[in-house]
């Protein structure tokens, strides 16, 4: 009769946390199609680039203040990758000597450690084959290139760009893979820390944008890889992270029915 309970539950927490991963996957189909639109076939990125570029003295004058520069770019940007070095140096020594005896808290390290490493350099590589270029490097912001979009075919004799998706802004979106720690137990609550962690990744990519060292759909972009990657990495750990049993120990529940 335990048995049956403990696997009950486990099988609760496990359907708990498929729907939401199963949610989220619906809302990045949509949102993917959303943002090719937004970067292919709208001005919405010239819209708000115009915005912030002083035409008389063809700068950006955002990109000089020590808020966006020195804060933003470098204090604020600095901690978070340091604090994804922490988790990832907590994740190896757990996974040489555990830290902790309860399997849902290593799988959970696990999932933030792997977040805050995966998720920069999935974009920085990204990133560093891109033909796409960053608004000052285009000639209506005092650039040397023409705007090109993110369908458009490459001309000939075109230097890579080198500038999407936004990799500032993937120093914050790990901190979304913190909802893994109220999952399975509060889904709501952990969509709340999603959206916030990408809210935090957001407003780097938006300051960005201001520096004119970005677009929005750039910025965008990174949201969508880094909550591909997060979700992917909650649905792989799914069975930990609700401490179901291994096989064996599985084996052993069900025959005490």
């Amino acid at each position: 009769m335990v048995g049956w309970h403990l696997e009950s539950e486990y099988e609760a927490q496990r359907t708990v946390l498929r729907d939401w991963c199963l949610r989220l996957s619906v809302l990045l189909i949509i949102s993917a199609v959303v943002i090719v639109v937004l970067a292919q076939y709208t001005d919405l990125d010239t819209i708000l680039a115009d915005y912030y570029f002083d035409t008389q003295r063809q700068v950006f004058p955002w990109d000089k203040t020590w808020f966006a520069r020195n804060f933003m770019h470098g204090w604020v940007k600095n901690v978070l990758v340091w604090s994804g070095f922490a988790l990832m140096g907590a994740m190896i020594i757990d996974a040489i000597r555990p830290l902790s005896k309860d399997s849902v808290h290593r799988a959970r390290l696990r999932v933030l450690g792997l977040a805050a490493f995966c998720e920069p350099l999935v974009v920085r590589t990204l990133k560093s084959h891109s033909n796409l270029h960053c608004p000052w490097g285009i000639d209506r912001y005092g650039g040397d290139w023409p705007l090109l979009r993110l369908l458009d075919a490459i001309p000939d004799g075109w230097q890579a760009g080198r500038c999407f998706p936004a990799g500032h802004a993937s120093a914050a979106m790990w901190l979304s893979a913190l909802a893994v720690l109220w999952l399975p137990h509060n889904p709501r609550r952990a969509s709340v820390v999603f959206l916030g962690g990408m809210g935090v990744g957001l407003f780097l990519g938006w300051v960005q944008q201001m520096r004119g060292q970005h677009f929005l759909s750039h910025t965008l972009a990174t949201a969508w890889i880094s909550s591909v990657l997060i979700v992917g990495l909650i649905a792989v750990f799914s069975r930990q992270l609700t401490g179901a049993p291994g096989p064996a120990a599985r084996q052993v529940a069900l025959n005490t029915r």
